[in-house]
């Protein structure tokens, strides 16, 4: 690289921190000045600096890599890189005690959200590698092996909640439970070097101290803004929503989880163009763990405690499908990858899939598209090679 391409890389680098960080700055210091807003700003200026923010955490998360196991650096990339996820959840989840109509609004971002991460994030991570190299499939680390039989326990359970029609308490109990015994293993693996690029790569160079209280403020700033963004921007968007005629739910099941899980999917994306999809990939499949055991967990615990009670969080008959066809895109997820490859045909079967449910959007469809992924899930396991590898999953998770 000659002199002016690395300073002209320099200067690009510091010059998207410093975007990132005025995505931020803007409305902590809208915030702080108590400024009345439209409804447009309302919505638009806490949407930024969310997205600000959860890059900031991802650039974080990436620096303390250096610090920690590398299983355990990609659960807290993950765990980071959806907290904005997580505030505008809670948020909702601790209105829903005050006002039932939350209540299908937490349970819309969340499964929202974990549907965007198979349907669309890991298709589009391998879709990028094959744009780039050609490349048609992407292998998967034997060690994530954890990640997915956390994902299968996951997902078997959570068929039962559209049977029940709640979440309780028991669940918080049994899913947190299940994301601290995949953190508990996750941190016995060893700290490796991980492959930097862009601002994370220009701040791991900085001498160890300044390293350090650099990486402790991308976590402390953005975590501010999202405390301060969660509120105006889920309220935002119920505004904007009856302002315009657009049904509340829609913009908060696809909207909001989007705005909040781009940033990662960047990153994501970033290190398939790198040249290392495998990372890129692990690092949606340690965020789905995430969602679909801490966030689902978390959910009727903010709802117990916003209400002073014990009392599960309701889902109505369109949550409970929301619920079963979220189960059943992961449960197929899993299937796909328990081979430990991800080929290009499973990126467009997940991400046609995925589709559908906006080009039909009714109870019955959700419905007949749930029940296609799990026939599609047995003609999957239909296949000796496939059956062999679920079999290894749980022998596995066995050990």
């Amino acid at each position: 690289m000659t002199l002016r391409s690395s300073r002209l890389a320099l200067a690009r680098d510091y010059a998207i921190l410093a975007a990132a960080l005025a995505l931020v700055g803007q409305w902590v210091a809208v915030h702080a000045s108590g400024v009345p807003l439209g409804p447009v700003a309302e919505t638009v200026l806490p949407g930024l600096a969310i997205f600000g923010a959860a890059t900031l955490l991802s650039w974080g998360a990436e620096l303390a890599q250096l610090e920690i196991a590398q299983a355990l650096a990609l659960a807290a990339l993950a765990l980071v890189a959806v907290l904005p996820e997580y505030a505008v959840d809670m948020y909702l989840a601790w209105q829903a005690a005050k006002d039932p109509a939350y209540a299908a609004y937490a349970a819309a971002n969340m499964t929202g959200a974990n549907r965007l991460l198979i349907g669309l994030g890991w298709s589009v991570v391998l879709l990028a590698y094959w744009a780039r190299t050609r490349q048609r499939a992407i292998a998967v680390q034997p060690a994530q092996r954890l990640e997915l039989f956390t994902l299968l326990v996951a997902t078997c359970y959570a068929f039962v909640i559209p049977l029940k029609r709640t979440l309780s308490v028991v669940d918080t109990i049994f899913l947190i439970g299940l994301f601290v015994c995949y953190i508990r293993v996750a941190s016995r693996g060893h700290v490796a070097e991980p492959g930097l690029a862009g601002p994370p790569e220009r701040l791991a160079l900085l001498p160890k101290p300044w390293r350090r209280a650099a990486t402790l403020a991308l976590f402390l700033l953005p975590a501010y803004a999202i405390l301060v963004s969660a509120e105006p921007f889920a309220n935002g968007l119920l505004h904007n929503a009856r302002r315009l005629g657009i049904e509340e739910f829609i913009l908060i099941q696809w909207l909001a989880p989007l705005a909040s899980e781009a940033p990662e999917f960047i990153v994501a994306v970033m290190f398939a163009l790198r040249g290392n999809p495998t990372a890129g990939l692990g690092t949606l499949i340690s965020s789905k763990v995430n969602q679909w055991t801490l966030l689902v967990g978390l959910l009727p615990m903010v709802y117990a405690l916003s209400g002073g009670h014990l009392q599960p969080l309701p889902l109505d008959a369109r949550q409970a499908e929301e619920f079963f066809l979220t189960a059943a895109q992961s449960l197929l997820g899993i299937v796909v990858l328990a081979n430990l490859s991800f080929g290009i045909w499973e990126a467009l079967l997940l991400l046609g899939l995925f589709a559908l449910q906006f080009v039909f959007p009714t109870t019955q469809i959700r419905l007949l598209l749930g029940y296609t992924y799990l026939t599609v899930t047995l003609l999957y396991l239909a296949s000796p090679v496939f059956r062999r590898s679920a079999r290894d999953l749980i022998r596995f998770g066995w050990r």
